[in-house]
């Protein structure tokens, strides 16, 4: 780059500045103050102190997480063992007729014996064959069934991590999801979640950190709501006491 472009560079950078100092020197004339052109000074970093001293009961938390989760259009049952959520998602699965069925290749949820329960459904199981086309499985498959890895009261969200046998599309592409959430990964606020990433580091990190609350939703410019867009229209998450 020449000096004369150079030159030009700098006197157009200066050009924006000024202007810039007048648009905000007009701003405060309108709001009769004073500028502040110092950044404030702040006390602490991160969570207040309330905040992070804030936690509920365990009863506290399922009650919350349940308004929160049925406030955005999903619904949540409870389940004493995976024996009891199996029937659950049996019943779910002969009223809707379902076909397919894809489940993550988690071994708890092989303990549900979905394949027994539903000796006329196909049940497969994600990643478990190289050659199969699991992006293509999961688009035809009436029910995901997945493993949350935690569920946030406050916010009556889900928290889903990927990995090569727990595939993002698991819970994206099915009609309807089944996320099983065992009662003791119930917490009350977000940042309990959020921390425990700060602590793994980037290079930890899974390749993909969802956030589930309810069923997909899509607006246009209107506000026309349409339910199941982006992801399934219909979610169920299922507390369980007990997953051992």
């Amino acid at each position: 780059m020449s000096e004369r472009e150079q030159d030009w560079l700098k006197q157009l950078d200066e050009q924006a500045l000024s202007k810039q100092e007048q648009f905000l020197d007009m701003i405060a004339a309108k709001l009769k103050r004073p500028r502040v052109k110092q950044k404030p000074q702040r006390p602490f970093s991160g969570a207040p102190d309330f905040w992070q001293q804030y936690e509920l009961s365990e009863t506290e938390k399922l009650d919350m997480f349940q308004r929160n989760f049925e406030a955005a259009g999903g619904y949540v049952l409870h389940a004493a063992t995976l024996q009891d959520a199996s029937v659950l998602i049996a019943e779910k699965a002969a009223e809707l007729k379902a076909l397919h069925i894809l489940r993550q290749d988690e071994e708890p949820l092989a303990r549900l014996g979905l394949e027994q329960a539903l000796p006329h459904v196909q049940v497969r199981c994600w990643n478990n064959d190289e050659t199969e086309d699991w992006k293509a499985r999961a688009a035809e498959a009436d029910i995901g069934v997945v493993l949350a890895d935690y569920a946030v009261a406050y916010t009556g969200s889900i928290t889903l991590l990927s990995s090569k046998t727990k595939g993002r599309s698991v819970s994206l592409l099915p009609t309807l999801l089944f996320a099983l959430i065992p009662r003791s990964s119930v917490v009350t606020k977000l940042g309990e979640v959020l921390k425990q990433f700060d602590e793994l580091g980037r290079a930890e990190l899974p390749a993909g950190i969802h956030f589930v609350s309810g069923p997909s939703r899509s607006a246009d410019i209107e506000n026309d709501l349409t339910i199941g867009v982006h992801g399934p229209g219909i979610v169920y998450a299922i507390i369980i006491d007990d997953i051992i």
